[in-house]
């Protein structure tokens, strides 16, 4: 089977990633950079994490100085629709054998986009063309964080606003949450709880609490009718 048709097809089906990933990974990797942290952060994370949204998110909770637990808990629930990625492809993963355990390892919300949606050429390896697809979309955000942080630390320029990237990337998932569950209750609960927890002076406690008790409410919420017929 043709590996070379494999990679073909998957540079070219991971395109749009390239542009999205070297974007936002450089924000990522210029802000890391003005945090505190060594440029050589931004690609040691991206190769070892490779999780935008909790490499965003943990460049904040450790400027706030949060607990491990905090910091653990929130980017665990944060990357917990990985999972639901992960038993969607069970199926297509069980046959492959060389590259199983780093697929399962690069999954995210745009590889997984890709995987479902793009079938590999006739005569490609599908192993080796998700292969391509996942190392592809990691080189991007990769180099993209890398670029940004050595950038960072070669110009005194704080960038202004750029942080804004974090508000941002969560507000798009935010979005693409609402319109998938569209079930008002558990987005309710989770911006009332820290708000609460705040208003009665828990300042340092309301991120954990705040997951804690929004996780727990989001699962005691009973399914609308027509959703739980259908489960």
């Amino acid at each position: 089977m043709s590996r070379k048709k494999a990679f073909t097809a998957a540079l070219k089906a991971s395109a749009p990633v390239f542009f999205g990933y070297i974007s936002i990974g450089f924000a990522y990797g210029f802000l890391l950079v003005k945090s505190g942290f060594q440029w050589y952060w931004a690609p040691i994370m991206s190769l070892t994490i490779f999780a935008g949204a909790a490499q965003f998110m943990a460049i904040s909770l450790i400027n706030q100085n949060k607990g491990f637990i905090e910091i653990g808990l929130a980017i665990f629930l944060l990357n917990a629709r990985h999972m639901v990625y992960g038993f969607s492809v069970l199926e297509r993963y069980a046959p492959f054998k060389k590259f199983k355990k780093y697929l399962i390892f690069g999954l995210t919300d745009e590889t997984y986009a890709l995987i479902t949606t793009v079938e590999p050429p006739e005569d490609a390896d599908p192993e080796f063309f998700d292969f391509c697809i996942t190392a592809l979309n990691q080189s991007y955000w990769t180099v993209g964080g890398l670029i940004g942080s050595l950038l960072g630390t070669a110009i005194a320029w704080n960038a202004p606003g750029l942080d804004f990237a974090l508000t941002a990337l969560f507000v798009v998932l935010l979005i693409e949450q609402i319109k998938t569950l569209k079930r008002p209750g558990p987005f309710i609960l989770g911006f009332a709880a820290p708000v609460l927890l705040y208003a009665f002076g828990f300042t340092e406690e309301a991120l954990f609490l705040g997951i804690v008790i929004s996780s727990v409410g989001c699962f005691l919420l009973k399914k609308p009718k027509a959703e739980a017929a259908n489960a």
